[in-house]
C-alpha cells in the first residue's frame, strides 16, 4: 500500500490539476503567421502547408534496442528566458530542483525556429518539418511516420502525451478554453490522428487528460514516454487570475506534478524527469530552461554544454533505445549524459 503521504500527495495533485484552468477566455493558439526561420535544419524547413515532406532526409541509424523498463516524462514550459525565471522570486520550486538534479545554463531552441508549434514537432520529430506558424492540425497535419511515438510503438514501448484542458472524448484537434493543440506534437502526425479524424481511436487511447497522470502513476501504470503539457495558463504562456503572474503559475504547476512523479513506483525504478522551455521570451532562442531530474542524475550540477532541443530528443531516444531522428542524429548534436551520473540510467 501507498503511504499516507502518497495518498495525500496525490488527492492534492488531483484536486489541483481539475481545478487549475485559469478562465474560459479563447485559447490564443490559432493559425498565427509567422516570419521565416532562416533554413533552419536544412531543406526540411522551407513553407508550411501540407505538402509532402522529403523522407529522404537525415533519419538516423537505428539504436541497440528498445530498453524495456526504462521510462521518461517530458514536462514543457513556455516562452520565457531562463535568465528570468532562475532570478524571479515566483519560482520558489524551480529553485529548489536546482539543487536536487542538473541543470543547463546553455540550452536553446533551434536557432531562430519560432513560434512554439515548430518547436514542440522538432522535439517529436528531429526537425520542424517545414512547419513555421502554429497552424491546427488541419492545415499543418503531416504524413511522416518516421517520428518518436511511432519509433516506439514499432519496438514494443508506449506512450501518452497528457495534456491539460481535454475531455479525453475524442482527438482534441482545435483549441478549447486554455488547451491548445500546437502544445501537443502528435495530433500533428497522421498516422496517430487516422488523418485529422476526431474518432480516431490511437488518437483517443494516447492522448488523454492531465487528471489521468496522478491516477496512472498511483496503479504504476504510466507510459516508456509520457509528455506533460499543461494549458496556457499554467505552462507560464498566458498570464491568468488568481496570481496574474506567468512563472508563479508555472512554478505552482510543477511544484504539484513533479512530486507526484518523483513519489511513483517508476521514479524509483529509474525514471527520469527532463523539465524544458519550447523557446524563450518574446521569439528568443534562450538560453531556455532544461532540468533533469533521476536517481542516476548528478546532484546540484550544472554546466555550460550547447544545448538544444535536438540533445533533448537524443538523450530521450538513447534512454528509451530506439534509433536517432533527423537533427538528433548530427554529428555536432550533444546528448545531455553529462547530466548523468549513469548514462543511459
Amino acid at each position: 500500500m501507498r503511504s499516507a503521504a502518497w495518498n495525500a500527495r496525490l488527492a492534492l495533485g488531483l484536486a489541483w490539476v481539475a481545478s487549475s484552468a485559469c478562465g474560459d477566455d479563447a485559447a490564443t493558439g490559432g493559425a498565427a503567421p509567422s516570419g521565416g526561420n532562416g533554413g533552419v535544419g536544412g531543406a526540411a524547413h522551407g513553407g508550411s502547408g501540407t505538402g509532402a515532406y522529403d523522407e529522404g532526409g537525415h533519419l538516423g541509424e537505428g539504436a541497440g534496442g528498445a530498453r524495456e523498463g526504462a521510462t521518461v516524462f517530458l514536462v514543457m514550459m513556455e516562452n520565457h528566458n531562463w535568465a528570468d525565471v532562475v532570478a524571479s522570486d515566483s519560482a520558489p520550486f524551480i529553485a529548489s530542483l536546482l539543487e536536487e538534479g542538473a541543470h543547463a545554463e546553455q540550452a536553446f531552441s533551434p536557432p531562430d525556429l519560432h513560434p512554439s508549434e515548430p518547436n514542440y514537432i522538432w522535439l517529436e520529430a528531429g526537425d520542424n518539418l517545414g512547419i513555421v506558424t502554429d497552424g491546427a492540425p488541419t492545415s499543418n497535419h503531416r504524413s511522416t511516420t518516421h517520428h518518436l511515438v511511432t519509433r516506439l510503438e514499432e519496438v514494443g514501448l508506449t506512450w501518452k502525451s497528457y495534456q491539460m484542458g481535454i475531455s479525453g472524448d475524442d482527438c482534441p484537434l482545435s483549441a478549447s478554453g486554455k488547451y491548445a493543440p500546437r502544445h501537443n506534437p502528435m495530433v500533428y502526425f497522421d498516422d496517430v490522428t487516422g488523418e485529422n479524424d476526431p474518432a480516431s481511436a490511437r488518437c483517443i487511447a494516447h492522448v488523454r487528460p492531465i487528471e489521468e497522470l496522478a491516477i496512472d502513476l498511483e496503479a504504476d501504470d504510466v507510459a516508456s514516454y509520457n509528455l506533460v503539457t499543461p494549458d496556457l495558463c499554467s505552462d507560464m504562456h498566458d498570464s491568468c487570475p488568481p496570481t496574474s503572474d506567468r512563472i508563479q503559475q508555472g512554478d505552482d504547476f510543477l511544484a504539484a506534478t513533479i512530486p507526484m512523479i518523483r513519489a511513483s513506483a517508476a521514479y524509483a525504478r529509474g525514471a527520469v524527469i527532463i523539465v524544458t522551455w519550447d523557446e524563450g521570451e518574446e521569439n528568443s532562442d534562450g538560453p531556455i530552461g532544461l532540468i533533469v531530474l533521476g536517481e542516476s542524475v548528478k546532484v546540484g550540477y550544472s554546466n555550460e554544454l550547447h544545448y538544444d532541443h535536438s540533445s533533448t530528443l537524443k538523450t530521450m531516444e538513447e534512454i528509451l533505445g530506439v534509433g536517432l531522428l533527423r537533427h538528433s542524429a548530427d554529428p555536432d548534436v550533444l546528448d545531455l549524459s553529462d547530466m548523468f551520473e549513469t548514462f543511459p540510467p
